[in-house]
């Protein structure tokens, strides 16, 4: 883990955003133990903007402070993926009809590019590069539905949704099933299928769910074995 210096942000904010991609990938595993000491090694500063990043992270949900433990990175459970999901499933079925009515040209060729990109991202079996195709050609359908506050509320829940989408990417079983999924949804709204687009994306978030969920319980089951 290495810090991504930015000239333009104060130290305390390029320490939080080293230490909630860390968390987003998996470099940072749940229930794995954030000592300020070991940190502050590692990424070269003193401890006071890990705590305060600790601290940020904490509110945002991706630690939790366990007494006698102090911060550990936050468990991906059931009810926290769930409670994600059962709102996004909602937002992207919402943003993939008005996008049926308000795309335009060029949001529509910039949609197809990204799923054309998305799939050979899947070819490198790299789940960051994965992952960032995927946001990407999300985003596009979002902001084609040009309302703002909707933008705003999907881009709220996108920090926590990510975590789950690259548990779920992660699983190079699901790609074609995922690319499948991203062209049934660019030619509905190429088409204007309201209908077909809503279900699909409705059955874009439940595959996620039931895949990330059986991950878990085979986690959980491996560490009763264990």
């Amino acid at each position: 883990m290495q810090l991504k210096m930015d000239e333009f942000l104060p130290l305390r904010d390029v320490v939080f955003n080293t230490l909630r991609q860390a968390i987003l990938t998996g470099e940072l595993e749940p229930g794995e133990r954030l000592m300020e000491v070991h940190l502050a090694n590692t990424l070269g500063v003193s401890r006071t903007p890990i705590r305060e990043a600790i601290r940020k992270l904490e509110l945002e949900g991706l630690v939790t402070m366990v007494p006698r433990r102090g911060a550990e990175v936050a468990q991906i459970t059931e009810k926290g993926i769930q409670e994600v999901l059962e709102v996004r499933r909602a937002l992207d079925a919402l943003c993939v009809e008005l996008a049926c009515d308000r795309i335009t040209e060029g949001e529509l060729a910039a949609l197809k590019r990204a799923c054309e990109a998305f799939e050979k991202a899947t070819d490198t079996r790299n789940p960051s590069r994965i992952a960032q195709a995927d946001v990407a050609l999300h985003d596009i359908i979002v902001q084609a539905t040009g309302n703002g506050r909707l933008v705003q509320l999907v881009n709220n829940l996108s920090e926590q949704m990510y975590r789950y989408r690259f548990e779920y990417i992660k699983d190079t079983s699901k790609h074609r099933q995922l690319i499948e999924e991203h062209r049934i949804i660019y030619e509905s709204i190429l088409h204007k299928d309201k209908e077909t687009a809503s279900a699909t994306a409705r059955l874009h978030i439940d595959n996620q769910e039931a895949s990330v969920i059986e991950q878990i319980r085979r986690d959980c089951k491996k560490e009763h074995k264990g």
